[in-house]
């Protein structure tokens, strides 16, 4: 038998996860770009002008999410969305950046999270 996520030729199954991103410069640019807000997360997106294919994201939550272990569950979560959606729902040559929202990013069900990036991508990308 094999396991649930290995396609039935016993290959493995290939995630793409975008780049994440770490300088300062990055998030700055992307706060520049696109917005789109939704109930669960707020979306920043902005395409690059580099030529480059690579879809690259960053996470952030600020203090008003709550305490360190509030924060880091909100990223976990936000990391977790962003693995599952932007592969498919996500464009080439774009940065994203999700930020979490006080007491709800934490709180709202996993899959009202999904369909909020969703959504949110969606409007980014008009």
């Amino acid at each position: 038998m094999t396991p649930p996520d290995t396609p039935d030729k016993g290959e493995p199954a290939v995630l793409v996860c975008p780049q994440v991103l770490t300088k300062r410069r990055d998030f700055i640019a992307a706060s520049h770009g696109r917005r789109q807000g939704t109930p669960g997360i707020h979306l920043q997106g902005r395409p690059r002008d580099d030529g480059s294919d690579l879809m690259r994201v960053g996470y952030t939550c600020s203090k008003k999410v709550g305490n360190a272990v509030a924060r880091n569950r909100a990223k976990r979560r936000l990391r977790e969305i962003a693995r599952m959606i932007l592969p498919v729902h996500g464009r080439p040559g774009w940065d994203y950046v999700l930020v979490g929202r006080a007491q709800t990013t934490g709180a709202l069900p996993f899959l009202q999270l999904q369909s909020d990036l969703i959504r949110a991508l969606a409007k980014v990308h008009q």
